[in-house]
């Protein structure tokens, strides 16, 4: 007996729809924060019609911190990839590093800082979705800075 390898399934038009999706760095939207923190949207609300996930992969330079912020209704991890920091989560920091995944209850403040000498790497993911931001804090098409 021979292995078949999955087919795509068929969509409501009775179309082929794709089962695996894939998103690079750099074919994302880009935010250059304030403080040496580039974000990387790695998952939009509506892509690949996720409805209830938003992901990001951010680069954090040595001195770096995001401002406390919080996002009511919404709960976010974040998973460390590289590097060191310290995270506050409420009236709480601590210390993390490559391998930690820190869990932020909906609606309660928190940040990240990168105290060390090299690059901070983390994903977060935010559920359901965070608006997609404007101004300053918009993200910019890959490509642009």
């Amino acid at each position: 007996m021979t292995h078949q390898p999955a087919s795509p399934r068929a969509g409501v038009t009775g179309r082929q729809v794709p089962t695996v999706f894939t998103q690079t760095i750099a074919n994302s939207p880009r935010n250059q924060r304030g403080g040496g923190q580039v974000s990387y949207l790695l998952l939009a609300p509506g892509q690949f019609g996720s409805a209830n996930l938003a992901v990001t992969w951010v680069e954090a330079e040595p001195g770096s911190q995001q401002p406390v912020h919080a996002h009511p209704g919404r709960e976010q991890v974040y998973v460390i990839v590289a590097g060191r920091g310290q995270m506050i989560v409420g009236d709480e920091e601590q210390e993390v590093q490559a391998g930690t995944m820190v869990f932020v209850p909906p609606g309660t403040g928190h940040a990240i800082r990168n105290p060390g000498l090299g690059t901070l790497v983390y994903v977060s993911a935010t559920s359901p979705p965070f608006a997609m931001p404007d101004g300053q804090f918009a993200y910019q098409p890959a490509g642009n800075s």
